[in-house]
């Protein structure tokens, strides 16, 4: 083999190998099977009530809109506040997982309803340390962006903030659409997934 011809080769496996290291991060985050529930533009996919959001940028009362990128849930000036929530189109029956990150101003109080509007059935996604019920999470990132994760196996759900578990099996109907709740102060959101067992 020539300099020439080794020289080519050496140079393309270097390339080779750079494109495959800037490659890697993208592909570790790619979560083959995972969808999208929101899309970051607007609340195509969901509805408040009996009103579709699809195309909209905010619900009409403005607690739920997209700004940048991002959901952002603000909360009810009332006293005692009045709950609302957006829920799903779609109907999740079956087994799934659903990820998520979410961002809470000091005493934020929100909530994901899990196939119906229980409160038995919510998950409380919150400022957690100064509004319980998980007080005493360990790894909690104050005014910064927390990972959830839920896994669903029937009717049980495995709830996770930050890879530490809060509910190891939550108890939940057999089916139903999810639901993001607008409480107190507020709560943001992106990166909303999930990834269905069909």
């Amino acid at each position: 083999m020539s300099w020439h011809s080794r020289h080519w080769t050496v140079r393309s496996s270097a390339l080779a190998l750079l494109i495959s290291t800037l490659l890697l991060p993208a592909a570790q985050a790619d979560e083959p099977g995972f969808k999208p529930l929101f899309n970051g533009k607007d609340l195509s996919g969901w509805r408040l009530g009996k009103t579709d959001l699809a195309g909209k940028t905010a619900s009409e009362d403005g607690r739920f809109a997209v700004k940048d990128g991002i959901l952002v849930i603000t909360g009810s000036k009332d006293a005692p506040p009045k709950m609302t929530e957006i829920d799903t189109l779609e109907s999740y029956d079956g087994d799934f997982t659903l990820r998520l990150e979410f961002r809470a101003s000091r005493n934020a109080n929100s909530g994901l309803h899990l196939r119906d509007k229980a409160f038995a059935h919510q998950f409380q996604i919150r400022d957690y340390p100064r509004v319980g019920p998980y007080k005493e999470v360990k790894n909690f990132k104050d005014d910064d962006w927390n990972a959830i994760e839920v896994v669903v196996t029937g009717a049980k759900a495995r709830c996770a903030c930050n890879g530490e578990i809060l509910e190891a099996a939550l108890a939940i109907p057999d089916k139903g659409p999810l639901a993001l709740q607008s409480e107190t102060n507020v709560i943001e959101y992106r990166n909303i997934r999930i990834k269905t067992a069909d």
